[in-house]
């Protein structure tokens, strides 16, 4: 499935139907009266979370929803029908915002919670609501009204626990599938995984929280180096990030610089992100045996009182250990 993370749509509530003009005109009934029904509402247009769905796919290609039209009222006091509601399903995590104004309508964070996204138009009155005193025979009835237009844009953001954030390559791949059923594209170049990936990690029997997967991080993706920073928004709800390191890489010749230069890249993103816990992970460490780079690495993060951990997703060392201590943050 295309993963689709944007989507700008149009919608359209329903016209109200109009109110009829009508008299009792009944044989033996000499003061009949108007008797004119009221006009049905136009439809709704709702927006409801539903958890089986995780991309916008389903919005980018039809860019148009309308409430049914409300039917018109009759004779004999017989009011109009109300017209259709149109359910618009997305998934759990959509923000929505004002096309025109970019204020953010609705975040929908919630299994089945609902969002009223463009009203149906009132139906119009028959005459009959129009009896007075002075005005027993009212002639006169109200046409329905327009239901409400808007242009909204959706922004799927995913919900996750804990981000995966790291250069391309680090082992981010590789650790969510050793962690969870995803199973994202592992290869060994850059920019294997082109879209964020969200998986189910199951610490205990009764405890589970989710990982999200980001594409690679580089210098300068603020500025639209590499994948850029389009993705970060999956990991904006996340309240720890885990740095992942390859030790291995050859270009990694600094960890700690390394580390700040994606850290930069995130603070450059937002300023939320300088808020959430860090730790660092280094990955790939069965193919570091008989050589200092772990020891030294683990030391210079130590001084700087940055929690790390070291892990193999091939022989599986340190894994428990990661899940754990993950749980137990969440927890808290």
């Amino acid at each position: 499935m295309k993963f689709i993370d944007e989507a700008k749509i149009r919608l359209e509530g329903g016209h109200g139907g109009n109110g009829c003009v009508s008299f009792r005109r009944e044989k033996y009934v000499p003061r009949g009266g108007p008797n004119g029904g009221h006009g049905g509402a136009g439809g709704d247009v709702i927006l409801v979370a539903e958890p089986g769905l995780s991309t916008l796919l389903d919005l980018k290609f039809k860019n148009k929803f309308c409430g049914g039209p409300g039917v018109g009222g009759k004779g004999h006091e017989l009011d109009g029908r109300c017209g259709k509601e149109v359910l618009l399903r997305v998934p759990i995590g959509t923000v929505v915002r004002d096309a025109e104004t970019g204020e953010v309508l609705a975040d929908l964070v919630k299994s089945k919670q609902r969002y009223l996204a463009a009203k149906g138009g009132k139906g119009g009155r028959g005459n009959r609501a129009f009896v007075s005193p002075t005005n027993r025979v009212p002639r006169q009835a109200e046409p329905g009204l327009p239901g409400e237009k808007k242009i909204l844009i959706f922004e799927l953001k995913l919900i996750a626990d804990v981000g995966l954030v790291g250069r391309p390559n680090a082992g981010k791949s590789t650790l969510i599938s050793r962690i969870s059923a995803a199973r994202p594209k592992i290869a060994d170049y850059p920019f294997t995984t082109l879209t964020p990936v969200l998986g189910v990690v199951q610490a205990a029997p009764y405890q589970s929280f989710t990982v999200a997967d980001i594409p690679g991080l580089i210098e300068g993706a603020h500025e639209g180096a590499g994948m850029g920073i389009r993705f970060l928004k999956h990991i904006e709800r996340t309240n720890l990030f885990l740095h992942l390191l390859d030790l291995s890489d050859p270009t990694q010749t600094n960890p700690y610089k390394s580390y700040l230069k994606i850290d930069d890249e995130l603070n450059a993103y937002s300023d939320k992100f300088k808020k959430r816990k860090r730790w660092v992970v280094f990955t790939k460490i069965e193919l570091l045996k008989g050589t200092k780079k772990l020891k030294q690495a683990l030391d210079i993060f130590a001084k700087k009182k940055i929690k790390t951990f070291s892990i193999s997703a091939v022989t599986g060392e340190g894994i428990k250990e990661l899940i754990q201590a993950m749980a137990k943050e969440i927890k808290k």
